[in-house]
C-alpha cells in the first residue's frame, strides 16, 4: 500500500512539473490609446440621446451615414443640452452632475469635446440655474463668429449666461423678463422667445454686456397656435413650426428680426386632420430650399407623437414635393429629422423604437436602419 501510495505521489509531482513548464507566458499588459476619428464627412450625425429610463447617463453618439458605423461617444450627464462650434471642431454640452449619482451637491458646467479625439478638453462651471429643458439648439448655443458662448437659465426666472470659451470664462448674466431660450445671430446678438409671441433680442458689447433690448411685433399667436421651439436653421435665419402646420420663416440677417409671411404644411382639406409632431420637427436643406417635417394624423395634444410620414417642401414655392411613408418602409414613428447639406444629401431619420434610419434625401429611398441607436434619440446634429 506504501509503495503504491509514493508511486501516485511521485506520478502526481512529474505531472504537475511538466504542467508547469508546458504553461504560457503571461500576456504582455494592455495600453489604452485613443484612435483619432477619420476626415470629417458631411454624412457624419451627431445622435443625442436622452437616456430618458436612466437620465443621469445621457450620450451623445457619433454615427456615420456612409459606413453605418458608430464611430465614437460623449457622456452627456443628466438632462444635458448640446451644440456644435461654428466650425464643427468641438461638441459643447451643458450637463449637470449630482454629489452622490442622483442626490446630493449639484454641479452645472459646460464641458468641451475635440471633435478629432473625443477627448474632454475643458469646462466652465456654471450658476446652478441652467434651462432642463426638451432638446433644442437654443438651449446652448456660440455666437456666430464662435466669440461667445450662451447658455440658457430658468430658475424659474429666465436669463441666459454669456461665456467666454476661448478662455473658459463666465462672463456675466443677461435678465430677459420672462422670455426663454437662447436664439443666437451674428457676431453679438441674442434672442428669446416670449410669451406674448414676440422676440427679445439683446445686443451686447465686446465684452458681452448688454448695450440695448429690443421686443419685436408678435410673429405667432400663443393661444391660438403655438410654435414648436425647435427652431430650424435657415440660410437667413430660422423656421418655426406652429401645432397646426403654420410655416413662420424669421429673418435675422438684419439689425433687426424680420418676419415672413406663414403659409401652411396642410391643404384646406388636411386641416385638423394632419399636423407635424416630433421632438426635432423638421430639417431644412438650406442650398436647396427643402423642408422634410415628420407629420401624423392626430388631435390637440399630439404634437409630440412623432410622425408616421415625412413630407418634403420647397420653402421657396410653399408647395410640397413628396411624402414618404414610414410604415410602409418598416419603421415606427419618427421623433428627430436632420439632412445633410452636401449636393448628395441624407436624411437621417430617428424613431420612437430608437431606430436611426438613412433616406436618400431627393428621392426618399432607404438606404439603413440602424437599430437601437441610444434609447431616446430625439435629436440629431450635422458637423
Amino acid at each position: 500500500m506504501r509503495s503504491a501510495s509514493l508511486r501516485s505521489a511521485v506520478t502526481l509531482c512529474l505531472t504537475l512539473s511538466v504542467l508547469a513548464h508546458a504553461a504560457p507566458p503571461p500576456l504582455p499588459a494592455e495600453h489604452l490609446t485613443v484612435q483619432p476619428l477619420p476626415p470629417r464627412s458631411p454624412h457624419w450625425v451627431y445622435v443625442f440621446d436622452e437616456a430618458f429610463a436612466n437620465e443621469i447617463d445621457a450620450r451623445v453618439h457619433l454615427f456615420d451615414g456612409d459606413s453605418y458605423r458608430r464611430l465614437g461617444q460623449i457622456d452627456a450627464g443628466f438632462t444635458p443640452s448640446f451644440n456644435l462650434s461654428p466650425d464643427g471642431a468641438t461638441t459643447v454640452v451643458a450637463t449637470t452632475y449630482f454629489a452622490r449619482g442622483s442626490r446630493g451637491t449639484r454641479t452645472d458646467v459646460v464641458e468641451f469635446t475635440d471633435n478629432i479625439t473625443l477627448a474632454t478638453t475643458g469646462e466652465i462651471v456654471l450658476p446652478t440655474k441652467r434651462a432642463e429643458t426638451a432638446p433644442s439648439l437654443f438651449n446652448i448655443a456660440y455666437s456666430a463668429d464662435g466669440h461667445f458662448l450662451y447658455v440658457a437659465y430658468v430658475t424659474p426666472a429666465a436669463s441666459f449666461g454669456v461665456l467666454d470659451p476661448a478662455h473658459g470664462r463666465v462672463l456675466g448674466e443677461i435678465d430677459t423678463a420672462g422670455c426663454v431660450l437662447v436664439i443666437p445671430w451674428g457676431p453679438n446678438r441674442v434672442s428669446s422667445i416670449c410669451e406674448s409671441g414676440r422676440l427679445l433680442t439683446v445686443t451686447l458689447d465686446a465684452q458681452g454686456r448688454e448695450t440695448a433690448r429690443a421686443l419685436s411685433e408678435p410673429f405667432f399667436d400663443p393661444d391660438r397656435d403655438p410654435v414648436f421651439v425647435q427652431g430650424i436653421p435657415t440660410t437667413r435665419g430660422y423656421a418655426f413650426l406652429s401645432f397646426l402646420g403654420e410655416v413662420h420663416e424669421v429673418d435675422l440677417s438684419g439689425t433687426q428680426p424680420a418676419f415672413a409671411q406663414p403659409w401652411s404644411l396642410v391643404s384646406p382639406a388636411e386641416q385638423g386632420q394632419w399636423r407635424p409632431g416630433a421632438d426635432q420637427v423638421g430639417a431644412v436643406h438650406r442650398a436647396l430650399g427643402r423642408l422634410y417635417v415628420p407629420m401624423h394624423q392626430g388631435g390637440e395634444g399630439t404634437h409630440k407623437d412623432g410622425g408616421t410620414e415625412i413630407w418634403v417642401f420647397d420653402m421657396a414655392g410653399h408647395r410640397r414635393l413628396a411624402r414618404w411613408s414610414m410604415p410602409a418602409a418598416g419603421l415606427s414613428r419618427v421623433l428627430a429629422v436632420q439632412v445633410s447639406q452636401d449636393p448628395a444629401p441624407i436624411l437621417f431619420a430617428a424613431t420612437n423604437a430608437a431606430d436611426v434610419a438613412v433616406f436618400d434625401a431627393l428621392s426618399g429611398k432607404l438606404r439603413h436602419v440602424e437599430k437601437h441607436l441610444g434609447q431616446t434619440p430625439w435629436m440629431m446634429l450635422n458637423p
